[in-house]
């Protein structure tokens, strides 16, 4: 049985595809590092402890002393012998390729490939200069390159944080199948790589929420017949239907009553604004508030563009960092992905007003405007709540604000001391008072609501389509 959204998955996974965000792969010949560069293999020490075996019979005939300084000067002829048959460092190419982008907490690995250019079997000991960002500790591996050959061996890397890190060179150690001596050498493999997203977690997001609400929402267009309010199509009047959607030039033209057949309204534009203030700097089980609001934005942004819209994206600290036009298609979610891996959280206030103005000078025709935030703990209104209801009037706000787990979790414990009892009281405040901000704003029209970090892409992706189906904008 052939299954009903296999052409929808497949619409999904071409849009979502992030074969064009896989960093491009660095090849460079290897140089000599220093004027000595060359050393001795762990085998030349082996070979020089076992030369003291002569010591023994030394003790009882001098002449035995002879054969050890015969063996020593055998090992270190031995050690010129292979230093010669290891290959010169301009036989030596490294390239570090890619397989997979490299994207916020997300396991990838990075391969090294040796080229031999030589005549004999090469050991070569590889160490790359990642960032911290992807990893603790540089990494240490070992490639076996036969001769006119290549060897390849890889590493993993977790990208802890968004945003472009630098790679710098890789140093080498060749050696030959004997590892008596080693050749040093060092080469430029300097990069920029990009540290996207979570993208399989917004794939993954936007498939199940695709699927369990049932949404046929492809990009050749696939009729959704609805509530909308954009004109489909004419048919017969059916009991039920109500009288407002009769079409009564043609019901006066055809003899007997005749409705018109709504869809949900594509091509409509939505707007993801990201606060990147201090308060999105704090952290829940790891990553940070904004992270998630990132993470968010990203699978919200998938949805829509399946849906027919327009997604724009406006992400603002003190001054306006990204700022990226509504736009579709699979060209412009690699620009939102660009840009949001771009995204990074400032020591500051953001200047909350300064974005609402923007967005409403670019902005001119109603749009959806999903603003992630948090609230300033302030005796006075926070800006973001005045950007916020200043749009209000000419946009449909979706205004969704981070909450704290841990603020939650102290307003319902039961306090055993007098710290926790003062603790548990300002934490019942803090919320009194963010359920009162938000309550105002719905007041205005404003769809506010607090998510905590967890749930935050299921909660925004829900309501969207419930905006599509209920045709509020």
């Amino acid at each position: 049985m052939q299954n009903p959204n296999a052409g929808q998955e497949a619409n999904t996974a071409r849009l979502m595809g992030p074969s064009r965000l896989v960093p491009p792969n660095v090849t460079a010949d290897a140089v000599r590092r220093g004027r000595f560069a060359v050393g001795f293999g762990p085998r030349f020490f082996l070979l020089l402890l076992l030369g003291l075996a002569w010591l023994g019979p030394a003790w009882w005939n001098p002449r035995f002393a002879y054969a050890m300084l015969a063996w020593d000067l055998f090992v270190v002829c031995l050690w010129l012998w292979d230093l010669l048959a290891i290959p010169r460092p301009n036989l030596i190419t490294i390239t570090r390729a890619w397989r997979s982008p490299a994207a916020f907490e997300t396991k990838s690995h990075v391969g090294l490939v040796v080229r031999n250019g030589g005549q004999r079997t090469v050991y070569a000991r590889l160490v790359d200069d990642a960032p911290a960002t992807f990893r603790a500790l540089p990494p240490d591996i070992e490639v076996r390159a036969t001769p006119d050959g290549e060897g390849r061996a890889e590493y993993p890397v977790l990208p802890a944080e968004r945003g472009d890190a630098q790679f710098g060179q890789a140093y080498i150690r060749c050696q030959s199948v004997l590892r008596v001596a080693e050749r040093w050498s060092t080469v430029d493999l300097s990069q920029k790589v990009r540290v996207y997203p979570n993208l399989e977690y917004a794939r993954r997001s936007a498939l199940f929420l695709i699927r369990s609400r049932q949404v046929q929402m492809e990009r050749r267009l696939r009729r959704q017949k609805g509530r909308g309010r954009e004109f489909e199509s004419l048919r017969e009047f059916r009991p039920g239907d109500e009288y407002r959607e009769v079409c009564w030039t043609a019901s006066a033209r055809r003899g007997h009553l005749v409705t018109k057949v709504n869809q949900v309204e594509r091509s409509q534009t939505v707007w993801m604004v990201l606060d990147a203030g201090r308060l999105l700097r704090a952290r829940v089980d790891g990553p940070s508030k904004l992270d998630y609001a990132v993470n968010a934005a990203l699978s919200l942004a998938h949805v829509a563009l399946l849906s027919g819209d327009n997604v724009g994206l406006m992400a603002y600290g003190r001054r306006i960092q990204q700022k990226l036009p509504p736009g579709r298609g699979a060209a412009h979610l690699r620009r939102f992905v660009e840009s949001l891996a771009l995204v990074h959280a400032e020591w500051s206030e953001a200047d909350h007003l300064r974005a609402a103005d923007s967005l409403l000078a670019s902005q001119k025709r109603r749009s959806l405007i999903v603003w992630l935030t948090d609230l300033a703990e302030t005796p006075a209104t926070p800006e973001v709540i005045e950007g916020a209801t200043q749009m209000s009037g000419r946009h449909l706000v979706l205004f969704g604000v981070i909450a704290q787990p841990e603020l939650s979790a102290l307003g319902r414990a039961v306090p055993d001391t007098v710290a926790q009892m003062y603790e548990h009281a300002a934490a019942i405040e803090m919320i009194h008072r963010r359920e009162l901000l938000l309550r105002r704003m719905r007041q205005h029209g404003v769809l506010a609501l607090e998510i905590v970090p967890g749930a935050l892409s299921t909660t925004i992706i829900n309501r969207y389509i419930e905006v599509k189906e209920r045709s509020l904008l």
